[in-house]
């Protein structure tokens, strides 16, 4: 999972920096998903290294957090019916990533139980 984690790292790093540039670099609020990437893709090295489990337990909680700080600029965007901005779609895709890397994580986890209960 660590070579996934630094995929998806990767990707909200990409999506961090394209925001921040499409927006005119006018508010540090678009390299957010530029943190949360760095932060996943350290932890992906982290698990590659050492102690993989630890690590994705942890990268699971910052996927969590990727997918619920969205959605307080999600929803209140589309609830409001007005024009769809750069933000918001943003948003959406750094929902989306860090869902799909959590899905992933879950999965994972679901596998590795059955493993042990099988052994």
């Amino acid at each position: 999972m660590g070579k996934i984690t630094i995929g998806f790292g990767v990707a909200l790093i990409a999506l961090g920096v394209l925001g921040y540039v499409a927006g005119g670099a006018s508010s540090i609020t678009g390299l957010i998903p530029a943190v949360f990437g760095v932060i996943l893709s350290g932890l992906g090295f982290w698990a590659m290294r050492g102690s993989a489990k630890t690590a994705m337990h942890i990268a699971s909680v910052v996927a969590l957090i990727g997918v619920l700080a969205p959605l307080s600029r999600l929803v209140p965007s589309l609830a409001s019916g007005s024009e769809l901005s750069l933000a918001f779609w943003s948003n959406a895709l750094m929902f989306a990533l860090c869902g799909a890397l959590l899905a992933l994580y879950v999965r994972s986890f679901v596998l590795a139980r059955r493993a042990r209960a099988a052994a």
